[in-house]
C-alpha cells in the first residue's frame, strides 16, 4: 500500500493545503497519495468519517495511522528535502505538546484562515460529529 494522506474535503482551508502539499511538498505523484475522505473507503484505511472531520490523517505503507500534528510531520518527512528536518522537528519530543497545541488550535479555527469557509467550522462537543 502507498501511504496516503486524508484530509476533509468539505473544508476549504484543509483543501487549499492539500493542494500546496500536493504541488510543493510531494515530489512526485508516485511517493504517496493525496485524497479527500470523503472519495475513500475510510474502513479499509483504519479510519472513521469522525477521526477525519477532525485532524488530518496519514496512513503509511504498512497502515499505521497517525493524525494531527503527527500526520503534518510525516507529510514533511515524506516529502522534499526541504521539508524533512521540519517534519523531525514538528514531532520531535521537545517540541511534539507545542505542535500538537497549535495543531489543535489551527483545527478549531480553520474556518477563519484563508480558504476556510463557515463549513470547516467543527462542530461543538454539544453538537456531534457529522
Amino acid at each position: 500500500m502507498r501511504p496516503v494522506l486524508v484530509f476533509d474535503g468539505d473544508c476549504g482551508m484543509c483543501t487549499t493545503s492539500a493542494a500546496f502539499a500536493e504541488r510543493h511538498v510531494r515530489r512526485s505523484p508516485a511517493d504517496f497519495d493525496i485524497a479527500a475522505s470523503q472519495h475513500l473507503d475510510l474502513a479499509a484505511l483504519g479510519l472513521t468519517r469522525q477521526q477525519c472531520v477532525e485532524a488530518l490523517q496519514w496512513v503509511d505503507a504498512e497502515g499505521r495511522v497517525v493524525s494531527g500534528h503527527a500526520a503534518v510531520a510525516a507529510l514533511l518527512r515524506a516529502g522534499r528535502w526541504w521539508g524533512r528536518p521540519l517534519g523531525h522537528l514538528v514531532d520531535a519530543p521537545g517540541l511534539r505538546r507545542l505542535s500538537a497545541r497549535a495543531y489543535r488550535w489551527v483545527a478549531a479555527h480553520r474556518h477563519m484562515f484563508p480558504g476556510g469557509t463557515p463549513a470547516c467550522a467543527l462542530p461543538s462537543p454539544e453538537q456531534g460529529h457529522p
